[in-house]
C-alpha cells in the first residue's frame, strides 16, 4: 500500500480523495489549515497522521514540508486539493484578494511540493493538481483566481516536464462546479441559490483523482476535466 498526502483533506474534494484512498488501504497524511477539523477527519478514518499547514503562510511551509519529507516512508502521491476563490472584478479586487488567492492556489503549493520531491522521487510518486475550470478559460468577475489556476496549470506543466526524468507523473484535474463548501461560499458571493444536487458531486471529482494516481505506470494522465453534463 502507498503513503499520500492530501491538502484541502477537511474540504469536499479532499475529504473524498481521502475516503477513497483509506478504502484501498492506503497510508494518508492529511493536511488543513484547521486542528479541530483534521482530528475529525483522522478519527473518521480510523487514525491517519495530520499536518496543520497554513498555505497563506508560504514562508513557513518549508519546515513542515521537510520535516514530512525526512520521515523514513517514500511519498506515492502528493494532491493538491487545497484551494481559495474570492470573486470580484480586476476594478474592485485589491491586492490582497490577488495575492491570498495566488499563494494557496499556486505559491503554496509550489513549496509544498518542492519540500516533498526527494520522497517523491524515491517512490517514482504522482503529483495531482485539482485545478478548476476556471483554469482553462476566465470568465467575467473571476479575474484573480482564473489567473491563479492558469499559474497552477502551469506549475503542473512545468513539473511534469522537469521531474518526469525522475519518473515523478503529474496530473492536472479541472473540475466544474462542484457540490462544495467552497460552491457554497461562490454563492454567497453570487447572490444565488445554492442547490447541491445540481452540481458535481466531490466523490465523483475524487475517483477521478484515483483514476490517475493509479493508472499503469507506462501511461501518464496529464489533464482531465469534469463537467456537469449538458455545461
Amino acid at each position: 500500500m502507498g503513503r499520500y498526502v492530501i491538502t484541502g483533506a477537511t474540504g469536499g474534494i479532499g475529504g473524498a480523495v481521502a475516503e477513497l484512498l483509506h478504502e484501498q488501504g492506503h497510508q494518508l497524511v492529511l493536511v488543513g489549515s484547521h486542528r479541530g477539523r483534521l482530528d475529525a477527519a483522522a478519527g473518521r478514518l480510523g487514525g491517519c497522521e495530520t499536518l496543520v499547514l497554513d498555505l497563506l503562510d508560504v514562508e513557513g511551509i518549508a519546515a513542515h514540508g521537510s520535516a514530512l519529507a525526512a520521515r523514513d516512508s517514500p511519498i506515492d502521491g502528493l494532491v493538491h486539493s487545497a484551494g481559495l476563490a474570492q470573486l470580484g472584478s480586476i476594478a474592485d479586487s485589491e491586492t490582497n484578494s490577488w495575492m491570498d488567492q495566488y499563494k494557496v492556489n499556486v505559491a503554496g503549493p509550489a513549496e509544498l511540493t518542492r519540500c516533498l520531491l526527494p520522497a517523491l522521487r524515491t517512490a517514482r510518486g504522482q503529483v495531482v493538481f485539482v485545478n478548476s475550470g476556471q483554469g482553462l478559460r476566465t470568465s467575467p468577475g473571476w479575474g484573480p483566481y482564473s489567473a491563479s489556476k492558469h499559474a497552477a496549470r502551469a506549475l503542473a506543466q512545468a513539473l511534469r516536464a522537469e521531474e518526469g526524468p525522475h519518473g515523478i507523473r503529474v496530473t492536472s484535474v479541472y473540475p466544474g462546479r462542484t457540490a462544495t463548501e467552497m460552491q457554497r461560499a461562490i454563492h454567497r458571493q453570487e447572490g444565488a441559490e445554492y442547490v447541491a444536487q445540481a452540481y458535481i458531486q466531490p466523490r465523483s471529482v475524487a475517483r477521478t483523482v484515483l483514476a490517475a494516481l493509479m493508472s499503469p505506470p507506462d501511461m501518464e494522465i496529464t489533464d482531465v476535466s469534469v463537467a456537469v453534463p449538458g455545461s
